[in-house]
């Protein structure tokens, strides 16, 4: 079982930076695909980015390239969404997901991701 915690959320003014971190407890996430995904309010959950388990490669929604590195830290079992240049339009809760497949390419299906954090909020400002 695997225990996913996001933080980092918070308010922002358009253009600038938050970076979040989604920390796991109860088993190492080195030799798991984890993704970023989000939900604005009325909307649908989205797909935001993704990295494979060995780091190797990485995914990201149109439109966030560009914007938003993922990274991850497996010393530290922990994830990261570097977020740039933010729009109103990013505002919406983030939650961190991990997926044991262990594809090349982590997938960008909310469904796979077995293991869900609870998320965090975003919300930047115009």
């Amino acid at each position: 079982q695997v225990q996913l915690v996001e933080s980092g959320g918070g308010l922002v003014q358009a253009g600038g930076s938050l970076r979040l971190s989604c920390a796991a407890s109860g088993r190492t996430l080195s030799n798991l695909n984890m993704g970023w995904f989000r939900q604005a309010p009325g909307k649908e959950r989205e797909f935001v980015a993704a990295i494979s388990w060995s780091g190797a490669t990485t995914n990201y929604a149109d439109s966030v390239k560009g914007r938003f590195t993922i990274s991850r830290d497996n010393a530290k079992n922990t994830v990261y969404l570097q977020m740039n240049s933010l729009k109103p339009e990013d505002t919406a809760v983030y939650n961190c997901g991990a997926d044991s497949s262990r594809f090349p390419l982590a997938s960008s299906t909310w469904g796979r991701y077995i293991y869900q954090g609870q998320g965090t909020q975003v919300t930047v400002s115009s």
